[in-house]
């Protein structure tokens, strides 16, 4: 092809066909024109990027390798540009670049990027204008794969969490059918044993005690107060079965011998098992509530985490219930491991400006990664201050720490020091992207025992 009939077919480029014409004949006399066929690899992940290519036609595909898997991230197709575009500071490719149908472009080498830039103005700014916009796409795709993991680490998690108290509510609530059919027999007895005005007060008495909550008591400590009551049971001539519920409530022996000082034989035997049953249904309902409150408190987390129903607008943020919702859903994570989260935020802490969502991004990756960090039966700590025109977030945890070599490398993209398949190397990445785009900063101080993410965040400001 004569370097006429290569300036012809340049200037149907759709990138960099309206540049003049003598800059499209300096690219056609400097270039080197390449013709690729299908399933050839260009470049690879490690390999030095060699230059910039002007597709003009086919197509080249870029993978990257994440974890255990590999993704597909961004393709040239004739008209495009790709490489190492003028004023860019890439040294490797963002992937691996397969050939996908036989292609044809013209390759400047990195040598030549200089002249290129001096001798070619309009296809300069152009090739930069669009390297900026492609940086803008890579930062937003890469939010947007690392919320999409993290919103599949926290539907897992969050599976998991309500599957507990939801389990225990259809317990508990079998168990109260149940239950309803002795409470019903127990005030049928009661009712045909017709206890005296006084007998009647003494239960009521005995009730008011056994129906307030009980103290809470190790398994030990139950069994033992469970054989205590069976043998004053047996000792009255009444059926030791009922230790089991009798024990379970805050009644002790010396309340259950005043009622007995009052009400004797079959009518004690009656009064006993009414209590028994109430005592029993009362202890089941207190349970499903309290299983229906954790569901209820997972779902507000969830909810306030994600932020479903608003839009990703810049606004006042209070940064207090982002981070209780975001240990509210990691809590279960924590506590399988047998690690514990302590969280101090003071309730006067003015708002910040920002978008809620990606701030909450930025709690999720770290007191994530703090869990991760912690030793088994570890500690990891959150907790917020004012410092002058700032908020200052710390989460710490009491691992191993951040070997010194790394420190340097801890928050560059896809950098990770998690096995294969566990982590994609964004997580900090993503956090510090967000905390800069929030005019804030993160910082790392980290030694054996003791490792520290800090987040400065500039007040919201008056209006």
């Amino acid at each position: 092809m004569t370097s006429t009939e290569l300036i012809e077919e340049l200037k149907t480029h759709r990138t960099i066909g309206n540049a003049p014409r003598e800059e499209l004949a300096w690219i056609a006399e400097h270039g080197e024109l390449r013709e690729y066929t299908q399933g050839e690899i260009v470049s690879r992940e490690s390999d030095v990027v060699e230059g910039m290519y002007i597709v003009l036609s086919g197509c080249l595909t870029f993978y990257q390798q994440r974890g255990n898997g590999v993704r597909r991230i961004f393709e040239a197709r004739g008209g495009d540009v790709t490489g190492l575009l003028p004023f860019s500071r890439m040294t490797t490719p963002p992937g691996t670049t397969i050939v996908e149908e036989p292609t044809r472009s013209i390759k400047i080498r990195r040598e030549d990027l200089p002249g290129m830039i001096r001798h070619c103005y309009e296809i300069t700014a152009i090739l930069v204008h669009q390297m900026i916009d492609r940086a803008r796409t890579f930062t937003s795709n890469d939010l947007r794969d690392e919320k999409m993991i993290s919103l599949g680490k926290l539907a897992a998690g969050f599976a998991h969490e309500v599957n507990n108290p939801a389990s225990a509510a259809l317990r508990d609530a079998t168990s109260l059918a149940a239950t309803m059919g002795s409470v019903e027999a127990s005030t049928r007895t009661i009712w045909r044993a017709r206890l005296a005005e006084e007998q009647m007060r003494a239960l009521d008495v005995l009730w008011s005690v056994a129906s307030e909550p009980p103290p809470p008591a190790t398994g030990l400590a139950l069994s033992d107060r469970e054989d205590e009551i069976a043998g004053w049971l047996e000792r009255h001539g009444v059926d030791a079965a009922l230790a089991g519920e009798l024990a379970r409530t805050p009644a002790a022996s010396g309340d259950l011998e005043k009622f007995a000082g009052v009400v004797t034989g079959a009518q004690l035997e009656a009064g006993l098992r009414w209590i028994a049953a109430h005592a029993s249904a009362r202890s089941l309902v207190v349970d499903i509530e309290r299983a229906a409150r954790r569901i209820h408190t997972l779902v507000t987390a969830a909810k306030g985490f994600t932020h479903m129903d608003r839009a990703p607008d810049v606004e006042r943020i209070d940064l207090e219930p982002g981070l209780r919702d975001t240990v509210a859903l990691l809590e279960g994570r924590a506590k399988s491991r047998g690690v514990s989260i302590a969280l101090a935020i003071p309730d006067d802490l003015p708002p910040i400006r920002g978008r809620v969502v990606e701030i909450n991004q930025v709690w999720m990756n770290l007191i994530d990664n703090a869990i991760d960090a912690a030793p088994e039966q570890g500690h990891v700590s959150i907790d917020a201050s004012l410092e002058g025109a700032e908020i200052i977030v710390n989460v710490v945890d009491d691992g191993p720490g951040v070997p010194p070599e790394l420190r340097e490398s801890i928050f560059d993209p896809f950098f990770t020091t998690k096995p294969v398949g566990k982590g994609t190397g964004l997580g900090l990445d993503i956090a510090r992207r967000v905390v800069l785009w929030h005019n804030g900063q993160i910082t790392l101080d980290s030694r054996p025992g003791r490792t520290e993410f800090r987040v400065r965040l500039p007040l919201a400001g008056p209006g």
